[in-house]
């Protein structure tokens, strides 16, 4: 019976050695997983600032070239390939005259085509004209003939009546020469009658006919003007730019070669990042330098549409601008989003692009601790500050990338 009691106590003597071990192992665990995590840093590798109270500005900067007030594409109406360059990109041009001059075989022979067909029409249209003209002619021709008759028959009639009157002329020579007149009066009637009809007729045969002739004429002048589209010529006077086109070139048509810029002015267009969309609206101020020179410009023209993550902004000078602007010249744009005014900000760093605002290490001593924060507004220097810090408080704006679990930093001097 001792023996048995001994086996038994020392079993429950193991497994009470090993509940103990588990229990460390599992404090010890717990104890690792929930100790702050923390990690010593050189203070030269951290960028300390302040938490300040300061003139908030809600600007945003951007880059925008000057470009003229008013510019005209110039496009082929004619594609075809380079055949002369009158002038060279950047040089006055004046309106109507060549800039360059395209070469298309294809279309040549296609223009030939179409402009003979059309004067083989209109020839065979003034053949039918002249073959109307001639027959109407000869119409005429014979009824005069025939109108002769008549009245050299009406002068038979009358004399043998008067012979026949005083017995002198026989009746029957007398009734004879009353057939004949009959006969020519009826003649007359119906040549005229047919007469007045063909004239009816070869009249709207005619007007029709110079209808059709008058279209194929213009048809003719619109194809020949048509021939001189391969002859650019400038659309306005003004700068030839954005020209590059090379002998040789083959260009189709409808495709711009360059524009002619109006000298009548200038104006900034920008392409701004699409997360400023909502918050640029024109009539807006903001402001540029130009050789030392601050100028400050309006925003006039928004275009809504997003190519490439931007979007098309236009701006107006309002100060006058010096003279000989370089046209495509690149200028730094200060765009005021609202007035100054009082709030907490920290300065823009690199920690943003770990944290996103959300969390920032504040120094305190030698030590640096993990807050939880929110941020506002922003414009190119600093953030503004909503909750989590206060005034003169200092935090590490520097780069958060080996920090990302990290709870606390002991800062080494």
């Amino acid at each position: 019976m001792d023996t048995k009691i001994n086996q038994k106590n020392k079993k429950y003597k193991r497994l009470g050695i090993i509940a103990a071990t588990t229990i460390i192992l599992g404090g010890s665990s717990f104890y690792l997983m929930n100790r702050p995590r923390t990690l010593t840093v050189s203070a030269n590798e951290l960028m300390i600032k302040d938490v300040s109270e300061d003139y908030f500005e809600d600007f945003v900067v951007f880059q925008a070239q000057i470009e003229p007030i008013n510019s005209i594409f110039i496009n082929v109406i004619e594609g075809g390939s380079v055949q002369e360059i009158f002038v060279e990109n950047g040089e006055m041009v004046t309106k109507g005259l060549p800039i360059a001059r395209l070469y298309n075989p294809n279309t040549e022979l296609n223009f030939l085509t179409q402009e003979t067909a059309i004067i083989e029409q209109m020839n065979q249209l003034n053949v039918a004209k002249l073959s109307i003209r001639n027959q109407e002619l000869d119409l005429s021709k014979d009824f005069v003939g025939i109108e002769h008759d008549f009245n050299q028959s009406k002068l038979d009639y009358e004399l043998n009546q008067k012979l026949y009157d005083r017995e002198v002329l026989a009746k029957n020579e007398w009734e004879n020469t009353k057939e004949k007149m009959r006969y020519q009066q009826e003649r007359k009637a119906i040549i005229q009658k047919s007469l007045i009809k063909e004239r009816e007729s070869n009249s709207i045969q005619l007007k029709q006919i110079n209808e059709a002739l008058a279209i194929m004429q213009k048809s003719l002048v619109t194809l020949r003007k048509n021939k001189q589209n391969f002859l650019v010529l400038a659309p306005e006077t003004g700068r030839l730019s954005s020209f590059e086109a090379t002998l040789g070139q083959s260009i189709e048509a409808g495709k711009s070669i360059g524009k002619v810029d109006i000298l009548s002015g200038y104006k900034l267009v920008a392409m701004v990042d699409e997360y400023y969309l909502d918050r640029i609206q024109e009539n807006q101020y903001g402001q540029i330098e130009i050789k030392g020179k601050i100028i400050k410009v309006k925003v006039t023209k928004i275009s809504p549409e997003i190519k490439s993550g931007k979007f098309k902004t236009e701006l107006e000078f309002i100060d006058k601008i010096p003279e000989n602007l370089q046209e495509g010249l690149s200028v730094g744009v200060k765009l005021i989003l609202s007035e100054k005014e009082k709030k907490l900000v920290i300065p823009k760093g690199s920690f943003y692009t770990t944290t996103q605002g959300k969390w920032i290490f504040v120094v305190n001593n030698d030590k640096a601790t993990r807050r939880k924060i929110e941020l506002g507004r922003e414009n190119p220097s600093v953030y503004e500050v909503i909750s989590g810090l206060n005034t003169n408080e200092k935090v590490i704006i520097s780069n958060y990338e080996d920090y990302k679990e990290v709870q606390e930093l002991t800062i080494k001097k």
